[in-house]
């Protein structure tokens, strides 16, 4: 089980992290300083991707356990952020109305009209066809505002202003049709909010939670689809921990240094120096066999070959152990893919080798 400053744990299945508590679970513990109300200040952003089906949110705040009341997904129907005076049956209610054929747009029309707290709410629901709805009440504190765009709804209320959001539909809308999995993009986009202030106040816990849903066959062991549910209770730099843990779990090439251990990203190294000319240049197309993913001696002179034309220190210099694989080195890599014009098709391959599953 992996851990992090949290409040409880949920199973974790193999492939796949669930900190915390479940956004769907029943009878999950709850922090005391939730109290009697349960309000979420916060930004967030809940999206799809039409491609694959995925759907999914992001959110961070400062109030322990975010990813126990705001994020909503349902496999193969769409996503929803219920935050500000939060109002947790909405998730439910709109996902259902969604199901059955209703608009974002209708769906939470007839949800807020029902709802006579309305003005203390902030929602956003997204459609699997891209189409979305927001509402801001006017009871949410300064700054309080939502934004759109296709395949995305960003919100938030109680920020150091507009440009938060302006941040995550950037990030969210440079990423579109990246070959990058939906809880990648989810979570740079909300570290693009963070970066420019995120919510303004200080003092307070601080939790962040990214929840993804996937429809297709084989991507999720469980009956809701989820594929990824990591819930970051509370942490001084709660966004940062979603990306190291989602990184980790996914063995996304640069979570670690690389020395000649076993793993996944031992393969994403191949995967670049082969076609970079230093892994198996007479090969056209490298076959994941069985010793795919082990650092040996072929790999790790391949390694140096690379840090030795790059200019960076290498065993034959006698600073560093042989194959050694730090930030500098894989930056490098990629900065060489791109220059080779090969990152594209690159990042697809690595794509299918990286994906969570829950």
């Amino acid at each position: 089980m992996i851990f992090t400053r949290s409040f409880g744990l949920t199973a974790v299945l193999p492939t796949c992290v669930a900190l915390a508590f479940s956004a769907s679970g029943s009878g999950a513990q709850e922090p005391v300083s939730w109290g009697a109300d349960l309000v979420f200040h916060t930004f967030s952003i809940a999206a799809v991707d039409p491609a694959t089906g995925e759907s999914g949110v992001a959110v961070t705040t400062r109030v322990a356990c975010v990813g126990n009341g705001v994020p909503w997904v349902r496999v193969g129907v769409g996503a929803v952020a219920t935050q500000a005076s939060t109002r947790t049956e909405y998730g439910q209610e709109l996902l259902d109305m969604l199901a059955q054929g209703m608009t974002p747009q209708a769906a939470l029309a007839k949800a807020i009209a029902a709802d006579e707290g309305r003005e203390s709410r902030q929602v956003g629901v997204v459609a699997l066809d891209g189409t979305s709805a927001q509402h801001t009440g006017e009871g949410p504190g300064d700054w309080a505002g939502h934004r759109s765009g296709p395949n995305y709804a960003t919100q938030g209320n109680v920020l150091v202003g507009p440009d938060v959001l302006a941040a995550v539909a950037a990030a969210f809308e440079a990423s579109e049709g990246s070959p990058r999995h939906l809880a990648d993009r989810l979570i740079e986009a909300l570290a693009a909010g963070q970066r420019i202030g995120g919510d303004r106040r200080v003092g307070r816990l601080q939790s962040a939670a990214v929840v993804v849903a996937d429809p297709r066959e084989g991507m999720s062991r469980r009956s809701d689809g989820q594929t990824v549910n990591i819930n970051v209770c509370e942490h001084p730099a709660p966004v940062g921990e979603l990306r190291r843990i989602y990184d980790t779990v996914s063995g996304t090439l640069g979570y670690r240094e690389l020395s000649q251990p076993a793993g996944n990203d031992v393969w994403q190294v191949k995967l670049i120096l082969h076609a970079l000319g230093y892994y198996r240049s007479a090969q056209q197309t490298l076959e994941r066999d069985r010793g795919a993913q082990y650092f040996d001696d072929e790999i790790a002179a391949a390694v140096d070959a690379f840090r030795a034309d790059q200019g960076i220190a290498n065993r034959a210099s006698g600073g560093s152990p042989p194959g050694f694989v730090d930030a500098r080195a894989v930056e490098l890599m990629w900065s060489e893919i791109e220059t080779a014009g090969k990152a594209d098709e690159l990042r697809r391959v690595i794509k299918d080798v990286t994906a969570v599953r829950r």
